[in-house]
């Protein structure tokens, strides 16, 4: 399968000088429906969740509450199907012409906002998740499954903080059985709003400033997130993230459990 969207030469420098770029259409939209579809199943019967794959990312992740922010980790597991979708063709052309031709391109997560609960996605840079021993050359491709907007958590990003070393970080209210993490002391003055009609995409680099607000919409958010990168490089200065040391998810006692 060829792709079928292609970036313009001023587009990779938007990205390269912003550490972001937003883009209308990524997918069309006869498999924007199917894969809604697909994305509701696997919600819906919370696939990987024993194994500690799906969990309220924005929660304690207790049983019998409702998720205000699920999320499934590595969602072609549990349906192969994505892999021979037109998304993954194209977000796989655009991630090599942003990065170059051996970048790789793979899975990443669903993040689902529900209706009137959705909860926010605090600013964060996601290399903060990561293993503070490697330095990354990476980004995340965000795909919207309806319309995004500023009501329903649509991404906003802040231009040029790709360049910004990774800063300090807490897990959400300084909870610690919470997954989520947000940053501290960050100038987000200047961020922009990125809405996308369904299909579009945004592009945004591992230590691009981002953000998703709450859903306070009649309309379910749905985010299907994918990853693309060059070989990570290891650092050898003794970098730590303490603030993922601390953690003690729910998520991940049942990770653990499952080994």
């Amino acid at each position: 399968m060829e792709p079928t969207v292609s970036l313009t030469p001023e587009q990779v420098a938007f990205y390269h000088e912003n550490g972001y770029l937003a883009i209308p259409r990524l997918m069309p939209d006869d498999e924007v429906a199917w894969m809604r579809d697909v994305y509701d199943r696997l919600f819906r019967e919370r696939v990987g969740r024993d194994v500690g794959d799906q969990f309220d990312l924005a929660g304690t992740d207790d049983d019998d509450a409702p998720a205000v922010l699920p999320q499934i980790l590595g969602p072609a597991k549990y349906a192969p199907e994505l892999r021979e979708s037109r998304l993954w063709v194209n977000a796989a052309h655009v991630v090599r012409q942003l990065l170059g031709p051996e970048a790789h391109f793979g899975d990443g997560h669903m993040i689902f906002k529900p209706a009137r609960i959705g909860a926010e996605t605090p600013w964060h840079q996601d290399e903060a998740y990561w293993d503070p021993g490697l330095d990354y050359r990476s980004l995340s491709i965000w795909v919207p499954l309806q319309e995004a907007k500023v009501e329903n958590g649509c991404m906003w990003f802040v231009p040029g903080s790709q360049r910004l070393e990774v800063l300090p970080h807490r897990s959400v209210g300084g909870d610690v059985r919470i997954h989520a993490l947000e940053v501290l002391g960050a100038d987000t003055d200047g961020a922009v709003a990125c809405p996308l009609p369904p299909g579009g995409a945004t592009f945004h680099g591992s230590r691009t400033l981002h953000y998703t607000g709450p859903n306070r919409s009649e309309i379910d958010r749905r985010a299907y997130i994918l990853s693309g990168g060059l070989p990570a490089v290891p650092r050898t200065d003794g970098r730590s993230f303490p603030w993922n040391d601390v953690k003690q998810t729910a998520r991940q006692v049942r990770a653990d459990a499952n080994r």
